[in-house]
């Protein structure tokens, strides 16, 4: 679901005139998932104004830098740093409950002068892999759980992070999971944050404390993959707001702090037919269907090349480590959290998939937009799945990619991903990425200057 389902741009005039809006936040999510735009006053906004940007704001590494002297990238994004021209989705208008004065932020898509998408933009890339189980007659459903920590205000990159200051006056010092009073020690910031939410549309679900000292999961409600990037979009956004506002940071690192859990950004997925309705996971009469198998089975043969992409950062493989409520290789089980690929204990219309291995740091259109190539992948090709694993799967070799650099390499070199999601992209991300990581080495970290300053 939309936040706002079969709005028009006229629909979205009127709604900006009843809510007496004066700002509009044009907002274009980057390859990193931040908010890049434009704001302009309510009067300036309308549907032929066609507002615009450079190309390269969508080929920019975290820190702000472009690949040079990469061929690929050169080919993909022009040298002339051309303009994007940025067109509104209605379905994606809604307030900013932070704001001062009445202000609206509403998301656009990236389109050339041609009238073509922009087809590296992390939404045109979901949209491309939607039109492939369009054109076959199936519908994905999805269902986001994401994990994020909450600290204590660090303005020292060099400092590590701690747990922030509750409503006690103390901060949380040992493991708190599921405790429904470690959660109500920050009832103000939630308060604020489901206040938020249901402003925004945005149909959060369950708040948990998660394992680690300060961190919590929220849940989505499932729907068409899309809607639900967008919410997750926003609602990383509105998390650190609010965050602010009580004096703590939000995070979602997928390391953010040593000896604790990762933070994850699992996704339930099926498949319905798009004509009945019907979960095409199960048979008849209730039993797991081929293409069901088959789905399981693409996550497991693509999802290694997909790690740049659902770990996009060094830190994302620091929570891809034995024993520590993140998965390490590709296997699947039932109601078993200790393997990549969860199936949950479910009704037939109800079966589905957990992909267990995106970090929280992922973009969501992306994350969301390769788990379901992958699925697509598998059902399309009849991939067969290997041997459900019914013990501990971290007895288990390791499978997944250990660092950014190899998983580029793994992406880079996979034909079928770059045939799903669109060559320009793979060239424009692995670009940036590669950047990225040479960027990391060149900085030296605490624990080698501890540990191989004086004693090597």
């Amino acid at each position: 679901m939309a936040i706002r389902d079969n709005f028009s741009y006229t629909d979205m005039e009127e709604w900006l005139d009843a809510k007496r809006v004066t700002e509009i936040e044009c907002l274009v999510p980057d390859l990193t998932g931040v908010a890049r735009g434009k704001i302009l006053p309510r009067v300036k906004f309308t549907d032929d104004r066609g507002m615009r940007l450079p190309e390269v704001v969508l080929g920019m590494t975290v820190t702000g830098n472009t690949p040079e002297r990469d061929a690929a990238y050169e080919r993909a994004i022009s040298s002339i740093d051309r303009d994007m021209i940025l067109k509104a989705d209605p379905t994606t208008i809604t307030m900013v409950p932070w704001a001062a004065d009445p202000t609206a932020q509403v998301i656009h898509d990236c389109y050339y002068a041609d009238g073509k998408l922009v087809d590296f933009a992390p939404r045109s890339v979901l949209r491309r892999v939607l039109k492939l189980y369009e054109q076959r007659g199936w519908k994905p459903v999805v269902a986001p759980e994401l994990e994020f920590y909450l600290t204590a205000k660090n303005i020292d990159p060099d400092l590590p992070l701690a747990a922030p200051i509750g409503r006690s006056g103390r901060a949380e010092t040992s493991r708190q999971v599921y405790s429904i009073d470690a959660v109500n020690e920050f009832d103000p910031l939630f308060e604020d944050i489901y206040d938020y939410c249901e402003m925004m549309n945005l149909d959060v679900d369950t708040l948990i404390h998660e394992i680690g000292a300060g961190q919590m999961e929220i849940n989505f409600q499932h729907g068409e993959p899309l809607g639900l990037a967008d919410k997750v979009f926003y609602f990383k956004r509105t998390l650190r707001e609010a965050a602010l506002k009580h004096d703590m940071y939000a995070t979602f690192m997928a390391k953010p702090m040593a000896g604790e859990p990762g933070s994850a950004m699992h996704v339930h997925q099926s498949v319905v037919d798009a004509e009945s309705g019907k979960n095409i996971f199960s048979n008849d009469d209730g039993s797991p269907s081929t293409l069901f198998q088959q789905y399981i089975g693409g996550l497991q043969r693509y999802m290694p090349s997909a790690m740049a992409i659902v770990a996009p950062y060094v830190n994302s493989y620091r929570r891809i480590v034995r024993e520590t409520a993140a998965p390490i290789n590709l296997q699947w089980g039932i109601d078993n959290r200790t393997v990549g690929f969860r199936v949950p204990v479910s009704g037939s219309q109800d079966r589905r998939v957990e992909n267990r291995v995106i970090g929280a740091d992922a973009n969501p259109y992306l994350a969301l937009a390769i788990t379901l190539a992958c699925g697509y992948l598998g059902m399309t090709e009849a991939i067969e799945p290997s041997p459900m694993v019914e013990g501990n799967a971290y007895d288990m070799p390791v499978e997944l990619p250990q660092g950014l650099s190899e998983a580029i390499t793994l992406l880079r070199r996979e034909d079928r991903l770059r045939d799903v999601l669109g060559e320009r992209f793979i060239d424009v991300y692995t670009a940036v990425k590669e950047l990225e990581h040479r960027e990391f080495m060149q900085v030296i970290s605490p624990w080698e200057r501890e540990h191989l300053l004086l004693h090597v």
